[in-house]
């Protein structure tokens, strides 16, 4: 593959993802217009448009089997868009089965695999149009393996200016609507000669005739082939501005707006980096400007406490900034959702309607990747165990459509993401049976966050028999351990015959954040502030024993309470007249986690503990203060947890690992 193409790859990956975004959302709405003589034209022409863009790009890409799936979807759509073709439930199965096949032969050329056999799909596509009117013009052939000269090509166009040109009329806007009535413009990029004059080289696909190639020619537009266009443009560099260096040319830039950029992800994760070790140097420095203030006069200190200060707060807006940059929408997982509910529906013979919301609510890149599988996973579990067959629906006196909704909200710096449905809820009972025949230890009066926790014991599952969509017992296991290791809290709300609700809350960002810091015995610890729902002070006189677990009167009801000092294996200072707890977890399951002393509030960079022969449950990682010493961060709801199973008595050696 030569070096344009090596060099496009990036930025085909990216246009076809934005454009399958397209294509989900509007084959969901298309399929709401089967039957009727014209469908919406407004959705029939931004599927269109979609599919011929894709179709364009992969074939400049040499990517065979997108370009003609992309071209037999355009097709059938543009039948349809011109009253050929009466839009058919079977039309809009196969679109999107085709945007499937479309997504996985992109998938398998962006990870370097095997492409898939696309031609089953192919078949049923071109059968939807056995009655329709052959579509002319740029038709690649049905062969796989080739493309005819027919087929849009890529073509490098340079234009050169002269006052000549332009006293005829012809500019550079001129230009750019020829080729755009030619084909597709793919870029346009200024260039300069080497003796400094201005020009312009554009890139796109079509098929223009030799006569119009003529033509153009002598309007100054020397054209020819991308794959000859090498020799045609020598001499002529992009400018980088004042310094005038040459630079390599962008003609890989997709069409769009001019105030959006591609950014690889990894770049803004070094950009991150830096940031966070900015972060640590500030909380040195500060250190540092503590020990001087008794040598400086008190007027030169208030001058170095407002610089200090601006620096902190620059640097936080930085942070900010960068983070928002790492921002994209959680629609990008919400509406990969909608078919497969449809799927399961269809194989299941129930009726779902789903329910979208939040959809603009942003989160950062990489938690929206790792909570593809999660979600999903959720999704399948509300449609295969949640929501019941049409049958018991109506006995039970529901409508015969279940309802399932996808909902995100922010508060703060935590997003909240919640997966509902109206279904006939958990069933304790079967749980806890099931758990028992397993050996599964079950507390007496079980809880949701019992029921929960045993529902996402590695191997658990209600289903004697596997099928397709569950049953292993590894899924919601694999849901809880992901979301915890994003430093996220997974809560099941469950009603029985009314349905369920689980409730993900998930920190904005993970590499820096806001946490709380507590003093247990001599020790220094971190609390991440999205796991901490309130921080309260206890009077010691009001602590109750109650069968060997201590609680405390909060809010009218009586909350456990977990001594950091016992849980962790570390000697406390003593207890006091007043305590301080961290509270944890809502309803029933709250627990307050008790310090010693909280010394406040810290923004710290957040150190991943990966080795496995040194992590242990309860510490999800490690910061610096700007001592130079290590503090290690919590995970408060994984202590509360582990606490909670095996009672009072310690299970992190902190004195080994601090």
């Amino acid at each position: 593959m030569n070096e344009f193409f090596e060099s496009f790859l990036d930025d085909y990956f990216a246009e076809c993802d934005e454009h399958l975004t397209t294509v989900r959302r509007g084959l969901l709405a298309l399929e709401g217009s089967v039957g009727q003589d014209r469908p919406d034209p407004v959705v029939t022409e931004e599927l269109f448009r979609s599919f011929h863009s894709i179709k364009g790009i992969s074939g400049m890409v040499e990517h065979r089997e997108s370009e003609l799936l992309a071209h037999e979807m355009e097709s059938y759509l543009r039948a349809i868009r011109e009253g050929d073709i009466r839009l058919a439930t079977s039309g809009v199965d196969a679109l999107i089965e085709g945007a499937r096949s479309l997504e996985e032969a992109i998938a398998a050329r962006r990870n370097a695999q095997p492409a898939p056999d696309v031609t089953a799909t192919l078949d049923a596509l071109r059968r939807l149009l056995g009655d329709a009117p052959a579509a002319s013009g740029d038709s690649p052939e049905v062969d796989p393996g080739r493309v005819v000269a027919a087929a849009p090509a890529a073509w490098e166009c340079v234009f050169t200016p002269s006052a000549a040109l332009i006293a005829r009329g012809v500019n550079v806007n001129v230009v750019r609507e020829r080729l755009r009535q030619a084909g597709e413009v793919i870029s346009g990029t200024p260039l300069v000669t080497k003796g400094g004059a201005v020009a312009f080289r554009f890139v796109f696909t079509g098929t223009p005739e030799q006569s119009v190639l003529d033509a153009w020619r002598a309007d100054g537009m020397a054209c020819a082939p991308l794959e000859a266009a090498g020799q045609m443009s020598a001499g002529l560099h992009r400018s980088d501005g004042e310094s005038g260096r040459p630079m390599r040319s962008s003609a890989t830039l997709p069409p769009g707006p001019g105030h959006y950029v591609r950014v690889d992800l990894t770049r803004l994760d070094e950009l991150m980096r830096m940031i966070g070790d900015l972060v640590i140097l500030r909380a040195r420095l500060a250190d540092s400007i503590k020990r001087v203030e008794p040598h400086v006069p008190p007027a030169e200190w208030r001058v170095i406490q407002e610089h200090a200060g601006g620096i902190e707060r620059q640097l936080r807006d930085l942070r900010e900034g960068v983070m928002r940059v790492r921002l994209v929408r959680v629609g990008e997982i919400f509406r990969r959702m909608p078919f497969v509910v449809r799927d399961l529906a269809r194989e299941t013979g129930r009726k779902v309607q789903i329910e979208l919301s939040g959809q603009e609510t942003e989160i950062d890149k990489f938690l929206v990747e790792r909570m593809i599988d999660p979600v999903l996973h959720l999704v399948r579990n509300a449609v295969s165990h949640g929501i019941e067959s049409v049958e018991e629906r109506i006995a039970a006196g529901k409508p015969p459509e279940g309802r399932l909704s996808l909902a995100a909200s922010t508060a703060g710096e935590i997003v909240t993401i919640e997966i509902a449905d109206d279904g006939r809820g958990v069933d304790a009972a079967r749980v806890i049976a099931r758990a028992q025949r397993a050996g599964i230890p079950v507390p007496a009066a079980p809880d949701e966050s019992v029921l929960l926790d045993l529902i996402s014991s590695p191997g658990f599952s209600t289903r004697e028999q596997t099928d397709r969509v569950s049953g292993r017992g590894f899924g919601m296991a694999v849901v809880r351990s992901t979301v915890q290791e994003l430093g996220g809290v997974i809560r099941m709300i469950s009603t029985p015959g009314q349905g369920t609700r689980f409730l993900i809350d998930l920190p904005l960002t993970l590499a820096i954040t806001d946490a709380l810091l507590a003093r247990v015995g001599a020790q220094t610890f971190a609390v991440p502030q999205t796991a901490v729902r309130e921080v309260v002070e206890i009077d010691a006189a009001s602590v109750r024993d109650v069968e060997g677990s201590e609680v405390v009167p909060y809010r009218g009801t009586a909350l456990p309470i977990l001594r950091l000092s016992s849980v962790l294996g570390i000697a406390g200072a003593g207890t006091g007249h007043r305590l301080h707890a961290f509270i944890i977890g809502t309803g029933p399951a709250a627990v307050g986690l008790l310090a010693d002393r909280i010394l406040g509030q810290r923004e710290i960079v957040v150190r991943a503990i990966a080795d496995p022969l040194i992590r242990v449950p309860g510490v999800s990682g490690a910061t610096d203060l700007g001592d130079g010493r290590a503090v290690l961060i919590l995970d408060a709801a994984a202590i509360a947890r582990a606490a909670k199973k095996r009672g009072a008595g310690p299970f992190i050696a902190v004195k080994e690992i601090a």
